[in-house]
């Protein structure tokens, strides 16, 4: 039955089925009622015929006999112009063809024993009728026949008249035996109805559950799977044991998960290659021209004899390059990105001289943690040439890092300018992707950059956050997840 429910059906089926067992029973129902009424109904309205039958011999059969003979004996020549001499005969038949047929159709011998002595004495009655209509015709036997008519036809009447009567009352005491029958079987049928509509409501409540989960436990299925797959997760699969609609709802929808999930994936793989092919176009970009920038100012340190400078110049240039190679991995360790960071400044500062003054202050407990490479550098950069570069007199830039429960929060403030409300606006408008350009310099467009670098590869609820006072001040956050390689928690 199980089966039925969840492997062997279609819904069409189930549903089909359940109103089987619900129409059936009650079919069956109405059937035997009407059955019973029929069955009632024609029991009482043979009782009722019967009764009607017997009741139209009970008074006017004798009266009119009696009446008959008494003018055929008492007026012989002239009978026949008072009354219908041959009436007491037809009335004799037609009872006899009445009780004949009552005795036949009587159910119970009391029934027909009853009939059998009305039509006994029918047989008599019409014996003695043709006695006195004889000698009636006699003349000198009106004394005779008078006493005939009253000892013979009175008395037979008079009999005939009881048994009819009894007959009369047999059949009412069989009419109230049927009322009380009916009676009776109505409220045992009364209660088997009630009983049997009891189980069918019992059984039809358990088939109709069992269908309704058939139902709709696949299709919250479906629900959580498509919650699930719109929140993001395309992984989330559907699972049915069916053989119906749903199971062929099941394996489409899971089709197209499959479909959507590998259009993302891909469509993540291209988006992530073609960020990572912008990031080397820009850093093919920035790097020869750091590079020149930082190879004139080695030359100039090594024509004004300073070779000290040159060698420290030279040697912060190697670390820079070292470490912005990474031996080709994405994500490095946070102390390297730190010695990154502080060579670019070391080289910035033998450029900038005295306007420019750094600080970096991130804990020894978050180096071991990984982050993207060439995350920080593009904002240190992004601090001294649109903040520091256009600052008169001393510019500082202050590195901070730090563990924040799960994740870690970077910031890269400077004493620049600052920039306006509406500026700051449209940077974060653009850093959002909400819109698709930005106007203007082009100080946002390396925060997009590592910004998208970030959400790729961490995800949305990651990424870069910027606060800046007009004139005073501006600061980039960085939030990643605190992640670590296999050998870093070794040596932690």
């Amino acid at each position: 039955m199980k089966d039925f429910f969840y492997k062997g059906s279609s819904l069409r089926k189930r549903l089909n089925f359940l109103l089987v067992i619900c129409l059936v029973p009650l079919a069956v129902i109405t059937l035997y009622l009407a059955y019973l009424a029929g069955h009632f109904s024609e029991s009482y309205n043979d009782v009722v015929n019967t009764i009607s039958t017997i009741n139209k011999y009970n008074l006017e059969f004798k009266e009119d006999i009696d009446y008959i003979l008494y003018v055929i004996v008492a007026n012989s020549e002239r009978a026949d112009e008072l009354v219908d001499v041959d009436r007491p005969h037809k009335l004799i038949k037609n009872a006899r063809r009445d009780f004949t047929a009552l005795r036949d159709e009587a159910d119970s011998d009391t029934a027909r024993n009853h009939a059998d002595g009305i039509l006994k004495g029918l047989d008599t009655l019409e014996q003695q009728i043709l006695e006195i209509e004889d000698d009636s015709r006699i003349s000198g036997n009106y004394d005779l026949n008078m006493e005939r008519l009253d000892l013979n036809i009175r008395v037979m009447t008079e009999l005939l008249q009881e048994q009819i009567q009894k007959y009369i009352y047999f059949e009412t005491t069989n009419l109230e035996q049927i009322r009380e029958r009916i009676q009776t079987e109505a409220y045992v049928t009364i209660g088997f109805a009630v009983a049997l509509f009891v189980v069918i409501m019992v059984v039809a409540f358990i088939v109709s559950h069992r269908i309704v989960a058939s139902i709709t436990e696949p299709i919250e299925e479906l629900c959580y799977a498509a919650r699930t797959a719109g929140s993001g997760d395309f992984t989330v699969r559907t699972t049915s044991d069916s053989d119906d609609e749903l199971d062929e709802l099941n394996h489409t929808f899971n089709h197209m998960l499959e479909r959507i999930g590998t259009l993302v994936e891909n469509a993540r793989i291209e988006q992530m290659n073609l960020r990572n092919m912008e990031l080397k176009v820009l850093q093919e970009q920035i790097n020869p021209h750091f590079l020149y920038n930082t190879l004139d100012a080695i030359i100039w340190l090594a024509e004004a004899g300073e070779k000290d400078q040159v060698v420290k110049m030279v040697s912060a240039l190697s670390v820079f390059f070292r470490t912005s190679l990474g031996k080709g991995k994405d994500f490095v360790e946070v102390a390297a990105e730190q010695r990154h960071i502080e060579s670019y400044l070391e080289i910035q500062q033998f450029r900038y001289r005295d306007i420019l003054q750094y600080e970096i202050d991130i804990p020894a407990e978050v180096h071991l943690y990984q982050i993207l490479k060439l995350t920080l550098q593009p904002l240190v950069e992004n601090a001294i040439y649109h903040g520091i570069k256009n600052k008169r007199g001393g510019g500082h830039v202050r590195i901070t890092g730090e563990k924040e429960g799960e994740d870690l929060i970077f910031r890269v403030w400077d004493n620049g300018p600052g920039i306006d409300e509406e500026r700051l606006s449209h940077i974060r408008q653009f850093l959002a992707g909400e819109k698709k350009e930005l106007e203007g310099t082009s100080s946002g467009f390396g925060l997009y950059n590592v910004n998208q670098r970030i959400q790729l590869n961490y995800g949305p609820s990651y990424g870069i956050s910027i606060k800046s006072v007009y004139k005073e001040w501006t600061e980039v956050s960085v939030r990643i997840p605190a992640r670590m390689n296999g050998e870093a928690e070794m040596k932690k």
